[in-house]
């Protein structure tokens, strides 16, 4: 939902594009780009009424406009994707199920998921992930916190920190240790300070797995 991420978006559909039909090849798409100032103040307000009712217009003015299928390029607001699919014509293309589907075809059964408090702690995006069979471990509180401030803080207004990425490590260690085997970055923001090599177990990008899926289902 930040611009930071949504810019990796942008240009990871326009690369997958390219790769697959070649040339000049490149993305055909709308883009809706939110004042996201505008959307913390209502997820820290738990106004998740106001923040449906915000997705749920621009996704109708999307549609409108043209779209076929629908991106919501944020984990956490798909706490607002089953009224915003209510809502459309068009199919909405789930940031978990398609997580969901590359962990299955990834062979491992304990992830650890990194993410917006609300991500880790409700139950829109763990549940979903369970009914496909992926049942997730999260960090304890603290280590939550850390996580959701580093994200906020930090990641989302463009600051990437050395002793933030040793705190995001710290946490993945900790769940390896105990059992954890492989990494959710499900936050669209983590894959710009955690790269997958910097991690000693799989890792599930999730802004990368979900542009890939979307290029996937856009040239079927």
């Amino acid at each position: 939902m930040s611009w930071e991420s949504t810019a990796t978006y942008y240009s990871l559909l326009n690369q997958i594009t390219r790769q697959r039909l070649g040339g000049l090849h490149s993305a055909s798409l709308l883009l809706h780009s939110f004042d996201f100032a505008e959307i913390e103040r209502l997820q820290a307000d738990g106004d998740w009424t106001a923040a449906t009712e915000v997705m749920v217009q621009t996704a109708c003015r999307l549609e409108t406009a043209g779209a076929e299928c629908l991106l919501i390029c944020t984990n956490t607001m798909h706490l607002t994707a089953d009224d915003v699919q209510q809502a459309i014509r068009i199919p909405l293309l789930h940031i978990a199920d398609a997580t969901a589907a590359a962990i299955r075809a990834g062979k491992v059964s304990r992830p650890l998921l990194l993410a917006t408090r609300y991500t880790m702690e409700q139950n829109f995006y763990r549940q979903r992930l369970a009914d496909r069979g992926v049942i997730v471990k999260t960090p304890d509180s603290a280590d939550r916190t850390i996580v959701h401030d580093i994200i906020y803080q930090e990641i989302c207004q463009g600051v990437l920190r050395e002793s933030s990425k040793q705190a995001f490590l710290r946490i993945v260690d900790s769940a390896l240790q105990q059992g954890a085997d492989s990494v959710i970055f499900g936050c669209t923001e983590i894959g710009l300070l955690l790269a997958a090599g910097d991690v000693s177990a799989p890792v599930f990008d999730t802004t990368a797995i979900h542009a890939s899926a979307a290029v996937d289902f856009a040239l079927a």
